[in-house]
């Protein structure tokens, strides 16, 4: 009786330009499947977990993101005493679909809840205008670099300077 050997497979995440390996009988076999990955070294220290779910692209395998989240012990070790701390979640149309962000955001100091509501609005009306003419994959290859972040960061300090400006879940929606 022969017996049937897994084979090793080769799969390329383009968003964080990075290859994972993967056993599988077949290449056909991991399609569909997720990866879970730790992104906190890829990051500079930044507790992410990210999941890759596995297409099969010209003969090849590749990771396209599905669901990003940020550590909740990441979280508990950046709050602090005197500040407040503003989140939501909404859904976000992008160009092949939607997106579910949950932005997470701590002022330097406390505020009062109207001006943490003028923050909430002003962060759903930026995403909101800016993420509709973009992909999936591009909107998280922003989220991971960073540079979705920063552009909020700077455009919500008119209103009130932050501290910490992070998504703490953004996952691919319906």
């Amino acid at each position: 009786m022969a017996s049937v050997r897994k084979k090793i497979f080769e799969i390329d995440i383009p968003v964080i330009n990075q290859t994972v390996s993967a056993l599988s009988l077949t290449q056909d076999g991991l399609v569909g499947k997720f990866i879970k990955l730790d992104l906190t070294r890829i990051l500079k220290g930044k507790n992410v977990e990210a999941s890759f779910k596995i297409v099969k692209e010209e003969n090849a395998l590749v990771g396209k993101p599905h669901s990003l989240l940020l550590l909740p012990s990441y979280i508990r070790r950046i709050m602090r005493k005197g500040v407040s701390y503003v989140e939501d979640s909404f859904v976000c149309k992008t160009k092949d679909g939607a997106i579910i962000l949950k932005p997470f955001m701590l002022t330097r100091k406390k505020v009062h809840r109207k001006l943490r509501n003028v923050l909430n609005q002003k962060t759903k009306e930026i995403l909101n205008n800016s993420l509709g003419e973009r992909t999936t994959d591009e909107v998280f290859s922003l989220i991971f670099s960073s540079k979705l972040q920063k552009v909020l960061s700077l455009q919500l300090k008119r209103i009130y300077p932050l501290s910490f400006f992070e998504f703490r879940i953004a996952k691919v929606g319906k």
